[in-house]
């Protein structure tokens, strides 16, 4: 099968970056969300791509506007998904809201179409049982900043048909990424798998009062010659899909400082403090003190 249609469902961090990079690469995208409001929010993200293209691969503004017209928007589901060859689920990292969200995907999309999760953490298996489909269900994960940081992982059940993993693994090229297929389900795949520990265990020494974000971070640039922080990452990331990470796994630890790290995020998050998109996390944007050229100082 050839994918042409793509719909991704959520126009947050990762699911306006996986639209725009798909229309960049040639592909009629609609990107759906549930109000007017999600809409305008995602046409901003969109938008916003702009500096970081134009820095990171030296795209034109020309070229960026140029592929915005391969790029629709939409609130009706059915709608959206009326020619879809391809729908990326990037909705909030909730089991209960993305297993609803199968549920109606299931009722209104074409036979053909590929369903694929870009969830960070829940494997396909916790929502098979949900689509119509599962042999043509996957997760196809994107790590942040993908025009950059280009990986896709693509991870099936054991019903996914071979043929949609081929399918998946030939569209994430064809965007410009490197396919990771996995062997096997892992919950938060390989780069999760590695990344979440180190996060937490910078949320940690914040939570506990041993260190403020960017003496973490300081301290992990010069040390380890990383070219950004855990904190800095994590406002990049956005608190809102850790955090309820974090809400899941409170459910079968009973650990006191993962309760007050969980607490302190929470009034970040209520706070309107969840990261860049708000325009303040651990620092405050669009200047961050560690882009300062005497951070490391």
């Amino acid at each position: 099968m050839k994918i042409k249609n793509v719909v991704v469902a959520g126009g947050g961090v990762l699911g306006s970056q996986i639209a725009y990079q798909s229309a960049l690469h040639d592909f009629q995208v609609t990107l759906y969300d549930v109000s007017d409001e999600s809409i305008a929010r995602s046409k901003k993200r969109v938008e916003g791509l702009f500096p970081d293209y134009h820095h990171d691969i030296n795209l034109a503004e020309d070229d960026f506007r140029a592929h915005l017209k391969n790029l629709t928007y939409s609130t009706d589901l059915k709608g959206a998904m009326a020619t879809a060859d391809l729908v990326i689920e990037a909705i909030p990292e909730k089991l209960a809201i993305k297993q609803s969200f199968y549920d109606q995907l299931s009722k209104v999309a074409p036979e053909k179409t590929i369903f694929a999760s870009n969830s960070s953490t829940l494997t396909p298996s916790m929502m098979v049982d949900h689509v119509d489909r599962p042999a043509k269900f996957a997760n196809l994960h994107f790590a942040n900043r993908i025009w950059l940081f280009n990986t896709a992982e693509i991870m099936g059940t054991p019903q996914t048909a071979p043929e949609t993993i081929a399918t998946l693994t030939e569209f994430a090229r064809a965007i410009g990424m490197v396919p990771i297929v996995l062997k096997k389900e892992q919950p938060g795949y390989l780069l999760n798998s590695l990344l979440v520990p180190f996060e937490i265990a910078a949320l940690k020494l914040w939570a506990t009062g041993v260190a403020d974000p960017a003496t973490i971070d300081k301290d992990w640039i010069i040390s380890t010659g990383a070219t950004m922080g855990p904190m800095a990452t994590m406002d990049i990331i956005g608190l809102r899909t850790p955090y309820y990470v974090g809400l899941e796994y409170l459910k079968t630890h009973d650990d006191p400082v993962s309760k007050l790290t969980m607490q302190k995020m929470k009034e970040k998050i209520d706070a309107g403090q969840s990261g860049k998109d708000d325009g303040e996390g651990f620092y405050y944007y669009p200047n961050p003190e560690y882009l300062d050229p005497d951070f490391l100082k």
